[in-house]
């Protein structure tokens, strides 16, 4: 079971893995394609945000978040194969920050295809979180092991 279970870590967090390989190569000095494709959304995100809370999203460089989110994904990806109860912590992390922004169908008309291609997407890293939840509940309920105590020698006299 254990090999098992660990086929499947390493199958699971490839998808972080790579995604992070790939950001990581193309980030260059300011964040390049990925920071491209996030400013509007950040943008838009922000304006909603202050529209429905009142509350004003701080202003920030783009790069710093695709950093941080290579950075959670490779490392929590890399922790999450060993086991690791913290690697599947940044992933959700990363997962919680990035998603709502990244895939807002909220945005589109029921009526465009872009509202379908988001929404699909958002739904796909739905089921990653709730499968990183499902191993956090997993990990953090099962027993912890007790080392075996030795029965003691009985003595002949």
């Amino acid at each position: 079971m254990g090999f098992v279970s660990f086929v499947g870590r390493v199958l699971f967090a490839s998808v972080f893995l790579l995604s992070a390989w790939r950001e990581f190569n193309e980030f260059g000095v300011d964040g390049r394609p990925a920071a491209k494709v996030l400013k509007p959304k950040i943008d838009v995100f922000s304006k909603t945000v202050s529209v429905h809370t009142g509350l004003q999203v701080p202003e920030f460089d783009i790069k710093y978040l695709v950093a941080a989110s290579v950075a959670f994904k490779g490392v929590g990806g890399i922790l999450f194969t060993f086991g690791s109860s913290i690697g599947a912590y940044l992933l959700v992390l990363q997962q919680l920050i990035v998603t709502p922004i990244l895939f807002d169908f909220y945005n589109y008309d029921t009526e465009k295809k872009e509202y379908y291609i988001l929404f699909t997407k958002f739904t796909q890293n739905l089921a990653l979180l709730g499968a990183l939840f499902f191993f956090i509940g997993m990990k953090n309920s099962m027993p912890k092991r007790q080392p075996k105590k030795k029965a003691p020698k009985t003595k002949t006299y």
